[in-house]
Formats: C-alpha cells, structure tokens, sequence
C-alpha cells in the first residue's frame, strides 16, 4: 500500500510517499511545494493544488493521511494554514483519493512514542525508520511522519 503523507502549509508544503507492507515500511519518495510569498493568494492555492495533483499522478498512491489543523495564537496564521490545507484536500478530492486526518500529538506518538516530542526527536526517528532516505527538508519530513502515523493506524484516526 502507498501512502501519500502531507503537511500543508500556503509558504511550503511537504509532501512524502511510504510503502506499507504489513509492519514494514520504505520509502518511495518525497518533496516540498513552495509558494512566492508576494504572488496572490488565488495563485498560491491554485500552484499548492496542481503539484499536489502532479504528485498523486506521478506516484499513484493508494490513500492520503494529513495532520488536522490546529489554532495558532496569530489567528492570520490559522487562516493562511486552513487555505493551504483546503488546497491540498481539494487535490485528494480532485484524484477520488481517500484522505485520514491526525492530530499532530497523534502522528508525534505514532513515530516517536510521545506526543510530545519535538521536531528534531521526529526527524531523527525517521532516519531510523526509512534508512537512506533523502529528505527534501523540514516540511518533506512532517509529511513522511504523517504518512507513517497513518500506516500505523490503518487509515483511522
């Protein structure tokens, strides 16, 4: 089974690809899709939409995992991030993919066995589970860790 992990974000959105074969996992591939901060938001969303589209294409996977949207303080912040996820989900919607949502102590535990561990805890762990894997940056490797909570959980929240 191939899992399409994503990490939306309007500025950069990280993407990544597991195999799941029963308890094993690989890696298949992964990227990041940044916007030019000083183009319209319409053309963000619409260059957010047509990658991720391009990436499901490319890569056929069988269902999509991404993390559930959470409040910043800066409530600016929380739209700009609901924008970019509703971009991304209109993608899944666009190619009839199946999408599951985690929160993110969720997908911290699933990877590292706490929910709350920090950022550099989860990288490393993935170093350790996808051995050799190159790692196209930060928002690439949020998405490989959403894609491997969900390859935990079956699917489920």
């Amino acid at each position: 089974m191939l899992i399409l992990g994503l990490d939306p974000s309007l500025s950069c959105t990280g993407w990544g690809i597991v195999r799941s074969e029963g308890a094993r996992l690989s890696h298949v591939a992964n990227g990041q899709v940044a916007t030019h901060p000083k183009a319209p938001i319409a053309e963000r969303l619409h260059h957010l939409h047509e990658a991720i589209v391009a990436v499901i294409g490319q890569h056929a996977p069988d269902r999509a995992a991404v993390e559930e949207v959470f409040v910043n303080k800066n409530p600016q912040s929380t739209l700009k991030l609901a924008q970019a996820r509703g971009a991304v989900l209109a993608a899944c919607g666009h190619t009839s993919l199946s999408v599951a949502e985690h929160a993110a102590r969720l997908v911290k535990k699933a990877v590292v066995g706490t929910g709350a561990a920090e950022k550099a805890q989860v990288q490393a762990m993935l170093k350790v589970l996808l051995p050799g894997a190159k790692i196209a940056g930060a928002d690439a490797a949020d998405a490989l860790a959403v894609a491997i909570a969900d390859a935990h959980l079956g699917g489920r929240s």
